[in-house]
């Protein structure tokens, strides 16, 4: 019988880690399949395996050598002026980098602005849509005929008043 076995490898990890939360389906595909099941038994050898692995000691003279060479090689002369550069960012002190660093950013950011400024021409003033001749005309029409009205309303009230 041919099984699907496309995306198994993850759900295996998560068998073997916490088989109580492993969905059903999965148990029931690797009691199935007889590939998935061998490469539970590999992932289960080789965790067994690295479970009797210990980590070797130190050497308790180790930081004190690492600290021995390092100011070796400071104190070496460069061979050429790329290494003398390279010897002062890697083993000089590193306060002169920071200040470097804020002014490049700043000149980056001076020139983006200044680009982005002039490639999108903010003194340029938008086009306005072009509107038809006629319906300018009726809206002009429109605004006087309201106006008309308001000023007749304004004698009405006067002669009425007087």
């Amino acid at each position: 019988m041919k099984t699907n076995c496309t995306g198994m490898d993850t759900r295996l990890a998560d068998l073997l880690l916490d088989p109580d939360r492993a969905p059903a389906k999965v148990k029931a595909h690797v009691d199935a399949c007889e590939h998935c099941r061998a490469e539970l038994a590999e992932l289960q050898a080789t965790i067994a395996l690295l479970d009797t692995w210990k980590n070797p000691e130190p050497s308790p003279y180790f930081l004190s050598r690492l600290d021995a060479r390092m100011r070796e090689q400071r104190e070496a002369d460069p061979a050429s002026w790329i290494e003398r550069l390279r010897a002062r960012f890697v083993y000089g002190p590193h306060t002169h980098v920071r200040p470097l660093a804020a002014m490049a950013l700043t000149v980056m950011l001076l020139i983006g602005g200044g680009t982005y400024l002039g490639v999108t021409n903010w003194d340029q003033t938008a086009n306005l849509p072009r509107q038809d001749a006629v319906v300018h005309d009726l809206q002009t029409l429109d605004s006087n005929a309201q106006l008309l009205d308001q000023l007749e309303t304004l004698s009405s009230n006067n002669e009425n008043g007087d």
